[in-house]
């Protein structure tokens, strides 16, 4: 089987996602398969640029299958019905509250928020956020198998078939999940829940070490049932905590 890569929750963070992709390249090369996990927007200084250089990379036949995190559904849903209170976590919350991040979002495209109503911050969003932008976010597929292996955004709701996960679940959960021991037919690898650096815990894989909130951004390889995490001096094998 060929080495599966991935990269998690971005954020915005596009100076940490080229180093990523660099990271990749060195030890697989342009055709290398990635996994984005989802979360590429929101928080970091430049979403635009993020979105940018997943689309281009498609655009351009790179092997990268880009997942939908639940931050990637606020742009939508504010562009197409201006619903802006659309959070799980904080429905008290407009999505471009510094909290959740959109500011930093909207701050890319040129769009700054303060002293606006709801409205002007939605015709200005029309105005400047690309459709192409708004609709790649829109149609991310919100899992992605390979033997062996699942990727998804946050996780899986335990004992339910894949194919029966709800959208809520696959962008949201986090228990019952993270605290379940079982196995759930393959290795789930996913972020969403931010630790202080990836952690493997037998049946899945959390690889979000914190990128929103200022700390690394660790791509990772699979291959052989084993993970590695990428760094400058290569892999550095990623073992079952005990």
């Amino acid at each position: 089987m060929q080495p599966m890569y991935a990269i998690p929750d971005i954020h915005g963070q596009k100076a940490l996602l080229d180093h990523a992709l660099a990271l990749i390249d060195a030890d697989g090369g342009r055709d290398a398969r990635v996994v984005f996990l989802g979360d590429f927007i929101d928080r970091g200084p430049d979403s635009r640029g993020v979105i940018e250089t997943l689309l281009q990379g498609q655009e351009n036949g790179r092997d990268w299958i880009c997942l939908r995190g639940n931050h990637d559904t606020y742009l939508p849903r504010f562009f197409d019905a201006g619903e802006a209170y659309t959070s799980k976590g904080h429905p008290d919350l407009p999505w471009w509250a510094a909290r959740l991040g959109g500011d930093s979002t909207l701050a890319s495209y040129g769009i700054l928020i303060e002293g606006k109503t709801d409205a002007q911050i939605l015709e200005e969003t029309r105005a400047k956020v690309p459709r192409a932008h708004r609709d790649f976010l829109a149609a991310c597929p919100l899992w992605h198998r390979e033997p062996g292996l699942i990727f998804v955004h946050a996780g899986l709701r335990p004992g339910i078939a894949l194919e029966d996960q709800t959208d809520e679940d696959l962008m949201w959960i986090r228990e019952p999940f993270l605290s379940d021991p079982r196995d759930h037919g393959a290795l789930v690898v996913h972020g969403h829940t931010a630790l202080d650096a990836p952690c493997h815990h037998g049946n899945r894989v959390n690889l979000d070490g914190g990128a929103g909130w200022g700390r690394p951004l660790s791509p990772a390889v699979i291959e052989d049932g084993k993970v590695w995490l990428l760094a400058e001096t290569g892999r550095q094998r990623l073992k079952p905590v005990d």
